[in-house]
């Protein structure tokens, strides 16, 4: 196999023994494997190590989430090509075979966006209903924003991946509803800076929550997923409003500093 057909998966880690090791096992076939690790304290380097994964460290600061170390962690992989897969995803042998055949074509993309089963509440989310990660792409030229639920920037045109039987990864992140509601608070904290610039407004906190309910329940179909369904939609829509009500919030104690 010439570089060009190689693919290096990245992984970036902060205490992620949880699953870390399922996660080596499903990518122990491709040519390069490495952990960008920011400092865990836990069990993940020597997981790690056992499964002889290249290491580079990215210090961990006050950062809140990996997308600070994303564009570090890609640019230290060696391949042409990159996957990049968290520490609690699961790619398939269908998926990673479907990946060497596509590099292999002479049209294909510079980036491919994957799609993601994800779990809630105990359960792998239907079939038909996929989350579509920009996760695999040319190395050369990538860069990712330091913000969460960011993709990254590709160095040329960008596809998505059919999926086909069992091509897919799996998020094996199955999250209680108090770790959702901390984690939701981070993430709009994280997301605030991103959004600063927006001026909104009340039909904002109205609209932007409604719609992402009718979204979750009806376009993507929870609501074939029972109480289940219903309960994700409504935390989907819960996170738009708190996400409007931080940006909100700054502007208004911004707007009150100046008056002073």
């Amino acid at each position: 196999m010439d570089d060009g057909n190689k693919i290096s998966v990245v992984i970036n880690t902060y205490n992620a023994a949880q699953h870390l090791e399922k996660v080596l096992q499903a990518v122990s076939c491709f040519d390069e494997v490495v952990v960008c690790d920011m400092e865990s304290t836990d069990e993940t380097l020597d997981i790690a190590r056992q499964y002889g994964c290249r290491i580079v460290t990215f210090p961990k600061a006050d950062h809140k989430s990996a997308e600070p170390a994303r564009t570090f962690a890609i640019q230290s992989a060696t391949s042409k090509w990159v996957l990049v897969v968290d520490a609690d995803e699961i790619i398939t042998p269908e998926l990673r075979e479907k990946l060497y055949d596509i590099i292999k074509t002479p049209d294909c993309a510079a980036g491919y966006y994957i799609p993601r089963q994800n779990m809630f509440l105990g359960r792998f989310i239907r079939d038909f209903h996929y989350d579509y990660q920009l996760r695999f792409f040319i190395r050369e030229g990538t860069e990712w924003p330091p913000y969460v639920h960011t993709f990254p920037k590709v160095n040329g045109p960008v596809r998505k991946l059919k999926a086909g039987r069992k091509v897919r990864m799996l998020h094996l992140m199955d999250e209680t509803m108090h770790q959702y509601m901390e984690k939701m608070n981070q993430y709009t904290d994280n997301e605030v800076e991103k959004k600063s610039k927006k001026r909104y407004g009340v039909c904002a906190l109205v609209w932007r929550p409604c719609w992402r309910f009718f979204k979750s329940y009806v376009l993507d179909g929870s609501f074939l997923m029972g109480k289940r369904g219903l309960i994700r939609s409504m935390m989907a829509a819960q996170y738009q409003y708190v996400l409007v009500s931080k940006v909100m919030e700054k502007r208004f104690r911004s707007e009150e500093e100046q008056n002073k």
